[in-house]
């Protein structure tokens, strides 16, 4: 039931150990001619085994920052590692800033490498499994429009013998995620080893991976590699781009593309391509990046480009600024049936209690209540895409309170819109125990002035000495068009 008759007493820590996040505020840049005014982000990951037996998939040995390196690399071996030609050919455009994760990916935080300060992560044969949070940061990053660039590998490619290869590792970053599971890009990896070949492209002289800025792609290079499976049905965006030879339609897909929430998606059934074959001591290399039979240096670098959003194309999410707006809900876990998971804030604020009622389901958000002086935050880092026109953010709320006064509001929640630094760029609305009310009631506000940046949306509940007032959430949304 709504309502409470007593101070609460706060329940089982749902987000211990979570620190309110602030993240980067980011005004996205569009592509030019000329160098970009703010450079085009782009993260490779290395913290899931790229280096494991023969591999070598990193653009420097300097980490997180290739240019400690060289900070003017002019030829591939100015950086160390076998995707060092596709770092150095990004970085010599002066468009692009590269930096390599290490450690655990994070969307939100305020480490140098969290998701949030870039605009596209590629994955170069990952071969450890995502966690649980990895796989969430992952994919509310691509949801609120980053990009992601999926390089798979052959089955049974398992280079540290942990029992995984990445065919299964990515397929479970789309397949058990707590943002969406249910075939969020529309394709899945197949397990394959196709021994070799060079799948062809399709004809299509308007797709910006196929036709971009770094030249024209006709073929690619399997030498051991997998395909992907389409399933337009799940994800009417998905698009097959370059097919094994014989192949067409929803099968044998060797390279595709797809969209999900404002975000671009791109697959690559092999890391070959991109090998450039040189890298550190001891590794065995191949030189795919160069195979004069393939095109796969411009196929890299033009996906790259689309991803980031620096191409200025249109047909998918916004990535770093593309000035395009795919309608969808921005919000991860918006009615909080995922528990702790994408909202970050003060431990025991989302929960299940039966002291307080969900409007939904299970489980809601609530914000003091303990009759005592009391602080409670909740907040989320979303990237409003910079060619929506509407933005519009939503929730219901119930206020119950203790407080008899008419006039004065003794207790408080606050719904602003921070920036990079804490800083306060909006308050949306001010809440008190004068809101009281039998049930829920839905707020809604515009913001679509932060179309292009983004932001964090953050909720706080500021309780007075005495009287207890709880201000209880459900149903959130961010709807853009």
């Amino acid at each position: 039931m709504l309502g409470l008759t007593g101070p609460r007493h706060r329940a089982g820590a749902l987000l211990a150990g979570l620190a309110l996040v602030t993240a980067g505020v980011a005004v996205q840049a569009t592509a030019t001619p000329a160098v970009a005014a703010t450079p085009h982000r782009i993260l490779f990951d290395d913290g899931h085994a790229e280096e494991a037996g023969n591999a070598d998939w990193i653009i420097s040995t300097s980490k997180p920052d290739p240019l400690a390196q060289d900070s003017s690399p002019s030829s591939e071996t100015d950086w160390t590692g076998a995707l060092s030609s596709w770092g150095v050919a990004l970085q010599k455009t002066g468009n692009y800033s590269l930096k390599t994760a290490t450690s655990a990916l994070t969307y939100g935080g305020t480490s140098a490498t969290d998701l949030s300060k870039f605009d596209t992560l590629v994955l170069p044969e990952p071969n450890t499994l995502f966690t649980t949070a990895e796989k969430t940061a992952i994919m509310t990053f691509v949801k609120n429009g980053g990009g992601l660039f999926m390089i798979s590998d052959h089955t049974g490619s398992d280079r540290n013998n942990d029992g995984e290869d990445a065919v299964e590792i990515l397929n479970d970053l789309m397949t058990d995620n707590s943002v969406d599971s249910t075939d969020p890009f529309g394709f899945s990896i197949d397990s394959l080893n196709i021994g070799s070949d060079y799948p062809s492209a399709v004809s299509d002289s308007t797709n910006p991976v196929l036709h971009g800025s770094f030249g024209t792609v006709t073929k690619s290079l399997i030498a051991n590699g997998t395909t992907a499976t389409l399933k337009p049905a799940d994800n009417s965006a998905v698009k097959g781009l370059v097919y094994r030879t014989g192949y067409s339609g929803n099968t044998g897909a060797f390279f595709a593309t797809s969209t999900f929430g404002s975000g671009r998606v791109a697959f690559w059934g092999d890391s070959s391509p991109v090998d450039d074959g040189t890298g550190q001591s001891g590794n065995t290399l191949y030189d795919g990046w160069n195979d004069s039979g393939a095109t796969n240096a411009a196929l890299a670098l033009n996906a790259t480009e689309w991803l980031s959003g620096a191409s200025g194309s249109s047909g998918g999410g916004t990535g770093g600024g593309s000035g395009t707006c795919t309608a969808a809900q921005l919000l991860g876990n918006n009615g909080f049936e995922s528990g702790s998971t994408t909202w970050t804030g003060t431990s025991g604020v989302i929960t299940n209690s039966s002291s307080q009622s969900a409007r939904t389901g299970s489980y809601y958000a609530w914000l003091d209540g303990y009759g005592k002086a009391t602080t409670d935050t909740l907040a989320q880092t979303v990237t409003i895409p910079s060619g929506c026109t509407t933005a519009v953010l939503s929730f219901y709320l119930h206020v119950d309170t203790a407080e008899t006064s008419t006039s004065t509001a003794y207790d408080t929640l606050k719904v602003q819109v921070l920036n990079s630094s804490g800083t306060v760029l909006g308050t949306l609305a001010t809440y008190s125990n004068l809101n009281a009310a039998s049930g829920y009631t839905q707020r809604s506000f515009s913001l679509a002035s932060y179309a292009g940046q983004t932001v964090t949306l953050k909720f706080t509940g500021t309780e007075g000495s005495t009287l207890q007032t709880s201000f209880v959430l459900d149903d959130t949304a961010l709807n853009v068009s």
